[in-house]
């Protein structure tokens, strides 16, 4: 699994159709239409967290080749 930072992973959920809801501090809310699950992505300037990224991937239905 290739790291990216919040930031990237921010880009990618957009261009997926996930919409910035709010910002509260560096932690970017993003939702969907049609899915009740909210996915909150930390802007800190770093990598992801490999459990987190992995997390975050699951809930938005993104696969490794799509990184």
């Amino acid at each position: 699994m290739k790291a990216v930072s919040g930031k990237r992973f921010c880009r990618l959920l957009e261009s997926r159709g996930w919409q910035l809801k709010r910002v509260r501090g560096s932690h970017h809310i993003y939702v969907k239409m049609g899915i009740s699950a909210r996915i909150s992505v930390p802007v800190h300037g770093g990598t992801l967290k490999r459990g987190l990224q992995r997390h975050l991937m699951k809930m938005a239905q993104v696969k490794d080749s799509e990184l």
